[in-house]
């Protein structure tokens, strides 16, 4: 074993080898090992002879033996992943906001040999759909997906307690036990935006939302707020529908903001046009921060600045963190993927 390996290998007889420290010698990923371990080269999953025969060496001379209780339970899957939406999101079209994370949904599902349920028979209950009905079949599959832009605190308890195998794409908060999910690091995103625009010369600034109290849109409150406080700028936090929202324009613009920060991205044409309307036109009057990405089809004439969210990675890891679970391995079970930024062209310098 050269001095790579070995500073890799995992040694002392203090804890059981798992697939991620196979994963981590070898140079793979852990569904790769998985592949290999559990010989799935026939589901259509080429694995290239150099790299099956790296993770088989790295299996050898650590003395790998894949835990009983894991192996039982691999043996009893059907290799089915449910995939539960709160919202109706099939089927979703090449620029529909859940597409990407759907892809990756699919591409790593199909990395590990597993097929996708589509849970869409669930009735909707006061708006939204529910996991636990009469009838409902989510217990055909292994373990599930959850997706969707609000979910229910109830329903997310009742999964914890019941240890039923789960991910969620999107942060969530704990639920009587914690939740495991794939997020995207939204405060961090938006902080560093108000930083951006602190450079440029802004000091009056404004946040424009839902006030949902989904924790996705939380999180870009508070990454808004948490950039106040590091640049000591000032800011202003407004809520409502979108019609609210553009009414509330010329007030903000008499307090003196000079960069709206748009938690719906879809709203920010709306908002440019009714400020070219006022006679401050975007960039050159008023500057606009998009929050993400659209999460409903929307037409723009600027190319907003803000950030984009790494929707398609958010949904292959989540089914790779669903997979570490089912087979009882050690992984971060709650994670935050970094968001783009975009430079766009809607933020500037004030006017004056």
């Amino acid at each position: 074993m050269d001095a790579s390996r070995e500073e890799a290998a995992v040694t002392g007889p203090r804890r059981r080898v798992t697939q991620q420290d196979i994963a981590r010698i070898s140079g793979v990923s852990q569904t790769t090992v998985s592949l290999v371990l559990n010989n799935r080269l026939d589901a259509g999953v080429r694995i290239a002879p150099e790299t099956r025969e790296r993770v088989l060496e790295a299996i050898a001379e650590t003395g790998y033996v894949a835990d009983p209780v894991a192996r039982r339970m691999v043996a009893r899957r059907n290799r089915i992943i449910g995939v539960f939406t709160y919202e109706a999101v099939f089927p979703s079209g090449t620029r529909d906001f859940y597409q990407p994370f759907l892809a990756g949904i699919e591409e790593s599902a199909e990395q590990l040999g597993c097929d996708l349920l589509l849970l869409t028979s669930a009735p909707v209950v006061d708006g939204r759909r529910r996991i636990f009905h009469d009838g409902n079949r989510f217990r055909l599959a292994d373990g599930c997906i959850l997706l969707g832009r609000e979910t229910d605190s109830g329903e997310l308890a009742r999964l914890v307690a019941e240890d039923y195998p789960f991910v969620s794409v999107g942060r969530r908060a704990d639920a009587g036990g914690p939740v495991p999910y794939v997020g995207a690091d939204y405060p961090g995103a938006v902080a560093a935006l108000v930083a951006g625009a602190v450079d440029r010369g802004h000091r009056r600034l404004a946040y424009l939302g839902s006030g949902s109290r989904a924790e996705s849109r939380g999180d870009r409150r508070d990454g808004f707020t948490a950039g106040l406080t590091a640049t000591g700028a000032t800011g202003t936090v407004l809520a409502g529908e979108t019609a609210e929202l553009i009414a509330r324009l010329p007030q903000l613009l008499a307090d003196g903001a000079t960069a709206l920060f748009v938690e719906e991205p879809a709203d920010c044409q709306q908002l440019a046009d009714r400020l070219g309307e006022l006679g401050h036109p975007v960039p050159a009057g008023i500057s606009i921060v998009a929050l993400g990405d659209p999460t409903r089809p929307a037409t723009a004439d600027i190319d907003f600045t803000g950030f984009r969210i790494p929707r398609r990675e958010m949904g292959r890891q989540a089914v790779e963190v669903l997979s570490a679970l089912l087979e009882e391995e050690s992984t971060a079970t709650q994670r935050l993927l970094g968001c783009a930024s975009h430079r766009g062209a809607s933020l500037a310098p004030p006017p004056g």
